[in-house]
């Protein structure tokens, strides 16, 4: 098959009437569209059992952010350029102001800056998490409960954060604060992390650790991103939105493809199911994976780096797919030291609208969450995580509520400098893990 035009939007016109929205993509028929899906979700359909279905394309940019980032990402198109340092500035030296710096990238690097410089693209996140670690066999090996919490320091981009947009004062030297706390099971509950991301990205966060059998908090290496953060589970800090580690880490980047793809990037909110965690499919026991909709994404950017800045890392490089519309990732694939395929994180996302009345969309009901100025919001929505060489995968949501009583919110905590002191100072760990 010829590839698409880059902008492509119908999969049925793509797949000539082959393939259209609603239809169920397995083993039987992945090879329609293997062209549009990345190496590891192909070998899962066609070797592990697992299914998506079509939904259709997006074609709304306001859909795909959060409201109030993307005002700041348009407020603030073109002031945004890169330091002596590698580092980003605005025209006049200063930190960045908020939104996108660089919302049509030309480089690898103005693509990566996109990301890091606001992971959740909120000013305050928490997510209520539970957390599902299967072995080889598709059983469930260990189920936690966490929460993870992140403030934003600069690039502020909600008009009632505290000291106003687009800087918290005192902290203009800083990224974000971002913790994760664990709530169940007994045997691990109240252990949590906890990282202050300084602005400049040729340095290391500072990462705590606090251990309740121990009672007190420590400091951890914080060059060692690649392990798992408790037994089981193959989550690394450094899997963090494609960008868990500070951007100058990285390097050697490049664009190795652009053209379009089957991504989950829409309408991946279930508040039909219970606690907002999505059905699954395959695998020995079919609970691998959650069984979501794909849409087709008109271009996506494909970047290729290496961890240079990790002489004892794990991975050789990364494989990361980006949406080109809001500079957001359907795939991330980290390859081992010998170069072969070892470990996804795919994610999904939507607005918090079920898309109730939308054409070639399931009725999942007609739930919604809103911004504080009655715009929809828009977020992450879950996680797999397949470690395919031990073939254990975890998989995770965004869940309305976790063991613990916490709940997922958005830019709706109150002041930001008591949400830091809430929860990302090592007296607030203490306070967390009792």
């Amino acid at each position: 098959m010829p590839p698409a035009p880059l902008g492509t939007t119908d999969i049925e016109a793509y797949t000539k009437g082959k393939v259209k929205v609603g239809d169920v993509i397995n083993k039987d028929n992945i090879d329609l569209v293997q062209d549009l899906v990345d190496p590891f979700l192909y070998q899962e359909v066609t070797q592990d059992g697992r299914e998506f279905f079509i939904l259709p394309t997006q074609t709304e940019i306001e859909k795909m952010f959060p409201p109030f980032y993307l005002d700041a990402t348009l407020k603030n198109w073109g002031q945004a350029e890169f330091g002596a340092d590698g580092n980003v500035y605005t025209k006049d030296g200063k930190p960045w102001i908020g939104g996108h710096p660089f919302p049509d990238p030309q480089t690898p690097e103005e693509v990566q800056a996109n990301v890091v410089l606001s992971w959740g693209r909120h000013d305050q996140d928490i997510f209520a998490i539970p957390t599902y670690a299967l072995d080889q066999e598709g059983e469930v090996q260990y189920e936690y409960h966490f929460v993870w919490a992140q403030q934003q320091t600069i690039g502020l981009v909600h008009p009632d954060s505290a000291g106003g947009a687009p800087y918290l004062p005192g902290k203009e030297h800083m990224l974000r604060h971002q913790s994760v706390w664990f709530t169940a099971p007994n045997d691990i509950k109240g252990t949590a992390f906890m990282n202050e991301w300084y602005y400049d990205q040729s340095k290391f966060p500072e990462l705590f650790g606090y251990l309740p059998a121990f009672k007190r908090v420590r400091r951890f290496p914080t060059n060692q991103r690649f392990e798992p953060l408790v037994a089981g589970i193959n989550l690394f800090l450094s899997d963090a939105w494609a960008a868990g580690d500070p951007m100058l880490t990285w390097g050697n980047w490049k664009i190795v493809h652009r053209g379009p793809m089957l991504g989950a990037m829409h309408y991946n909110w279930r508040p039909d199911q219970e606690n907002w965690e999505h059905p699954t499919c395959g695998g020995p026991k079919g609970t691998s994976y959650y069984n979501v909709g794909k849409s087709l994404i008109p271009e996506v950017i494909v970047l290729e780096g290496e961890p240079v800045g990790f002489p004892r890392a794990p991975l050789s490089k990364r494989r990361v797919y980006f949406d080109a519309r809001n500079i957001e990732y359907p795939q991330a694939i980290s390859y081992d030291r010998r170069g072969e395929i070892w470990k996804s994180f795919e994610p999904g996302f939507g607005q918090y609208y079920t898309g109730h009345g939308d054409a070639g969309v399931p009725d999942y009901g007609s739930h919604e969450k809103r911004a504080t100025d009655g715009r929809l919001e828009w977020s992450w929505n879950w996680v797999i995580s397949n470690d395919i060489q031990s073939k254990r995968i975890t998989r995770f949501c965004q869940s309305q509520t976790c063991q613990g009583g916490w709940e997922s919110k958005w830019d709706s905590s109150g002041s930001a400098e008591d949400f830091i002191n809430n929860y990302m100072t090592q007296s607030a760990m203490r306070r967390l893990g009792t």
